[in-house]
């Protein structure tokens, strides 16, 4: 199983975003951009003018993960701009299908992002129409949240449908992701891990994707992925 690390911006310094991006650019997969519109989720973080700003100074693709209310109308133009991946709310999307097709013809990874109370099943069928789908391992909104160990047999649902499909999508897991929860999340079967606070909030935030990295596949390994 191939891993992928995805720092979470929202627990860098906003004042020199730039520079912290710059810290991970060798050790990372993506830069996680949490933009939330304080209607979605009850907060206000950054939008489409700094994600504009960071592509021309990042070396990582942008991951960005949209918490906000109408992606149907906002989604594809951060892929037009030229986000790596743009992930939405299937709680929030009122045409997923057609916003999902929007973003990959757009040439972005199109993802689709689910609450820790909302049930996998419902969404397989769409499971061909994205590149990548999110599982919230915390309730969306803020960092620095503890990890809801809740979601895992979510986990391993969703990857067991993701097999059962023969797809290559990626499944992602993002909050509490950090050095005593990342094993866990790779053994039920993610691939792509969001962490925040275990990166920036580190002494050195390279050493420590490369940490998780670490971890992540010793777990998928056990595993048997």
């Amino acid at each position: 199983m191939m891993v992928e690390i995805s720092p979470s911006i929202l627990s860098a310094d906003f004042a020199r975003l730039a520079d912290d991006v710059a810290i991970i650019a060798d050790v990372a997969d993506w830069v996680h951009i949490d933009v939330m519109d304080n209607h979605f989720v009850p907060n206000l973080t950054i939008g489409l003018p700094v994600v504009e700003a960071l592509l021309k100074h990042s070396a990582l693709p942008l991951d960005c993960h949209l918490m906000i209310e109408d992606p149907d109308r906002w989604a594809p133009r951060y892929a037009e701009v030229g986000a790596g991946g743009v992930t939405i709310h299937a709680e929030a999307a009122k045409a997923p299908i057609r916003t999902l097709r929007e973003i990959r013809s757009a040439g972005a990874r199109a993802g689709l992002a689910i609450n820790p109370a909302t049930p996998v099943e419902p969404y397989e069928d769409l499971l061909g129409e994205i590149d990548m789908l999110l599982l919230m391992t915390v309730e969306p909104g803020f960092g620095g949240q503890r990890f809801l160990d809740v979601v895992l047999p979510k986990v391993r649902r969703a990857r067991e449908l993701i097999k059962g499909r023969d797809l290559s999508v990626r499944l992602q897991v993002d909050g509490g992701v950090g050095a005593e929860t990342i094993e866990r999340c790779a053994e039920a079967g993610a691939d792509v891990f969001v962490a925040g606070n275990a990166v920036y909030g580190a002494d050195d935030p390279a050493e420590a994707v490369r940490a998780l990295r670490a971890d992540a596949e010793r777990a998928a390994a056990r595993a048997g992925r």
